[in-house]
């Protein structure tokens, strides 16, 4: 027994602590990921562990707004990137206006929280769509390494239970 627990004569049968003192509990891969420096402490690792999905449902929603957007405002400059009809035809340009506002609502449901799950899969399929046309067109450029990385964090969220500040998943 420890000096304290020898004085105070009061030991618990949950790990030798003294009673009135919570016994930790062990730490497990979600409370330290191994990246994680050890001076950041627990507590830093517990609110990654618990905010870091937020974060990236929050980030990947915006990531959807800024293209639904730019598309809404100037969908000439995405109509070359419409596979199989010319970038000059009005069926582009509707194409390009009816994937503005998908992303614009897929961007909402991410950032205000609901439907996670639903949200963050069609946006995969959208992206997995835009990555095999970027790179069946332009090969494997930065563009599409880009998109590849956007694509990989919507099947995270789409796959993911874990958030906070969510309407529903």
């Amino acid at each position: 027994m420890s000096a304290q627990q020898q004085g105070s004569g009061q030991v618990s049968p949950h790990g030798g602590k003294p009673r009135g003192q919570a016994a930790e509990k062990p730490a497990t891969a979600l409370d330290r990921p191994a990246w994680l420096p050890a001076e950041w402490g627990p507590t830093a690792a517990r609110l990654l562990a618990e905010w870091g999905p937020t974060a990236a449902r929050l980030l990947l929603g915006l990531v959807l707004a800024w293209f639904g957007y730019h598309e809404l405002v100037q969908p000439a400059l995405w109509t070359g990137y419409v596979p199989v009809v010319s970038a000059t035809s009005t069926v582009a340009t509707l194409a390009v206006l009816a994937h503005g506002w998908l992303l614009l609502v897929l961007a909402a449901a991410l950032i205000l929280g609901a439907a996670i799950r639903l949200a963050a899969g069609i946006a995969a399929l959208l992206l997995l769509e835009i990555v095999i046309s970027l790179a069946a067109t332009g090969g494997l450029s930065d563009l599409t390494m880009r998109d590849v990385g956007v694509l990989g964090l919507a099947v995270v969220l789409a796959s993911g239970t874990r958030q906070r500040l969510a309407l529903t998943t």
